[in-house]
This record gives C-alpha cells, structure tokens and sequence, in this order.
C-alpha cells in the first residue's frame, strides 16, 4: 500500500498543510527547526494513530487549538483507502478508516505499514531491553497481524496474576489459585516466545547483508536470550510454580518472557556496551532496512520507511548506500533534511521533493 497524500490541520507547527508523496523517494528539506520532524511525525501518527515521538499526545495539537486532525490517503492493489485521527487532550481519539470508525489503526489490515528512524531511537540499541521487546513484538505485529493477539492475551494474564499476588500479600487470597493463572500465562508466553524467535529467525541474514551494505565491516548477529528454557507449556507453568515464594516476596512476576532480551551484536560483542554511536547509528539502520525487506517478502508490500536526520551523521559513501538500500527496496521512503545535498540523488526527476518553512509545506517540481 502506498501513501500518496497527507493531511495536517493543528498538528505541532502546522495550521494547515498538505504534502504529496511520491511512489519512491521523497525528500524533505528545510532548516533546523522549520518542521520537518513534525511532519514525518504526523504521517506516522495517521498510519498508526499513535506519535513516534512522545508518550504525552497532548504535544502534537498546535498551541492554542482545540484538536489536531490528520488524514493519510493511501492506494492499495484493491483501490484507494483514507484513514483520519483526530484528537483533543482529554477526549478519546476519533480513527477512522475509509470513514467508519475503528478502535485501533494498528489492527485494521487496510493501512500503510510504516517504519522510521529518530535520532532519539538509538535508545532502541542503547536503552532498556523493554524497549527491544516491544520492537520485537512490533514486528511480529507486522509479519503476522492475527498474532497481536497473543501478546495481548499475554499482557492482560500477567495483569492478573500480578494482582492476584497483591491480594495474596495482602492475605486477601489463597497461593494456591495461582497455579490456574500459571497455566494460562504459561500457554499464552510459549506462544510469544515461538512467535518472537520466528520473527528473529527471517529477519537474521536481511540484518546481517544490510549491516555490510552500510559499510559495518564486520557481522552483525541478533540473539534472543528468553528469559525461560520452556519450549512447551507445561514447562513454563512448572517454572513459575517453583518461583512463588520469590514473586509473592518482590511483588510482581519476576519470570517469563516479559523478561526476555534481544541483543544486537557485531563480532559477538553487544553493540549496546562496545559499540561506538556510529556502529549503533549504522546497525539500527540496518535492523530497520532488514525488517523492511522481511515484511515485504512476507506481505508483499514494503513499509513506508521514515528517516528523520539520518545523512548528516553519515560519510558520502554510507549516504549513497543508504538511499540505494531504500531505491531498490521497492517502498517508500520520506527522508528529512537539512540540505538536498545530503542526499545522493534527490534532484533526480522521479523522487518528490518537499520544502518546509515556517509551518508550510511547498511542493518543488523537477526542473
């Protein structure tokens, strides 16, 4: 599915502004502070009905509006579709696609998938392992839409044993109803487990040919390290029945795949500790690219791919391989830039160009 037309009203610094995409390569250009985040952030937030940026949504209505509304027009081999979000602090999202109302944009099989590079996503290599599991079972999300599911029913259970062994402390509650909770959080957790090594499995040799596109030199490696050695149900549940006395003890479920870790390795060293801000700026772009080329093979449609000041940390050799990464993908890709120099290509007649100014989007035709 291909996005071709945005939409922002009251969105961060836009009152009102409309960008065209092109069906490769587009180009956003304008100077430190003149919206060009904003806009990558609001193409997101239309695809997904979430921000890419900020936890606290009340940031993306424009100062001193009441709502901030955007509308994303995508084509698809079954025609085109339009999905809307709109939002005021306080009041639930209103999300629509091709205008019915929906509870969630990331379950509804007619939207763009989408893909994008921060500079504040290096966290993704350097931060928390929570961060990397949520990556993960992002991905799973977008390889296989039907296995949310899952890690829902997986959340929602360990939501409830984690009660439960509040009101056990609290002497409000037997232990021994733990064990119905154990098996149902053990059938949901072997679920993910498999369903995040699967993922892992596909997306290994598109990460480690992407790293050495990008001139990374050496392997790159993924390693999920769960938490648990179970490899069926009834194994899990044992393992969390003889770690009772230690969860009642901290509060909490110390053991599952909530617990899990994925690390980023070059030379079998963890990236996240003997890695240099480059290799790690370099090894996410590959993550990113090889996910884009798993779930293209996968779904036969590749994400729209958003890269937000990106060419400035890179030399000219890494900018042109990065940019030929994203022309042979056969997707879309929206960089944003400081300076069209940056990018190798952009004044090529079939790549879209757009200049951000003070809160205006212009679009630039091909001399």
């Amino acid at each position: 599915m291909r996005v071709t037309r945005v939409t922002l009203r009251d969105f961060r610094c836009y009152r009102d502004a409309d960008a065209l995409l092109g069906a490769g390569l587009t180009v956003v250009c304008g100077s430190n502070g003149a919206g060009k985040t904003n806009l990558l952030e609001g193409i997101y937030f239309g695809c997904t009905g979430r921000s890419c940026r900020t936890a606290n949504e009340r940031e993306v209505v424009r100062f001193g509006a009441a709502m901030a509304r955007v509308v994303v027009r995508a084509e698809g081999d079954d025609g085109p579709h339009e999905l809307t979000v709109g939002f005021a602090p306080g009041q639930a999202k209103r999300l629509r696609v091709d205008g019915a109302p929906v509870e969630r944009l990331l379950d509804q099989p007619n939207r763009p998938l989408v893909g994008v590079f921060l500079p504040d996503r290096l966290e993704l290599v350097k931060g928390v392992p929570a961060l990397r599991r949520a990556h993960l079972d992002q991905l799973v999300g977008a390889l296989w839409p039907a296995r949310v599911a899952t890690r829902r029913a997986y959340a929602q259970t360990l939501a409830q044993r984690n009660a439960l062994i509040s009101r056990i402390r609290a002497g409000r509650a037997s232990r021994i109803s733990l064990s119905t909770w154990d098996a149902q959080l053990a059938s949901s957790g072997i679920a993910l487990m498999r369903d995040r090594a699967q993922a892992l499995e596909l997306v290994s040799a598109p990460f480690q040919r992407r790293g050495a596109g990008l001139g990374l030199g050496a392997a790159l490696s993924l390693c999920y390290r769960p938490r648990s050695h179970a490899i069926e149900p009834q194994q899990l549940a044992a393992e969390l029945s003889q770690r009772i006395d230690g969860d009642l003890d901290r509060g909490y479920t110390g053991h599952g795949p909530h617990r899990d870790e994925l690390v980023v390795l070059r030379e079998e060293r963890d990236l996240r500790t003997f890695g240099s801000q480059g290799q790690q700026r370099l090894a996410l772009l590959a993550l990113l690219l090889a996910e884009r080329d798993t779930i293209a093979d996968q779904r036969a449609s590749a994400p729209l791919m958003l890269l937000d000041d990106v060419m400035s940390e890179l030399d000219r050799s890494r900018r042109q391989a990065l940019v030929d990464a994203l022309r042979a993908g056969g997707g879309q890709s929206v960089i944003a830039t400081t300076d069209l120099e940056h990018v190798p290509g952009a004044s090529a007649r079939d790549v879209a160009r757009l200049a951000v100014s003070e809160g205006r989007v212009r679009q630039e035709v091909a001399a």
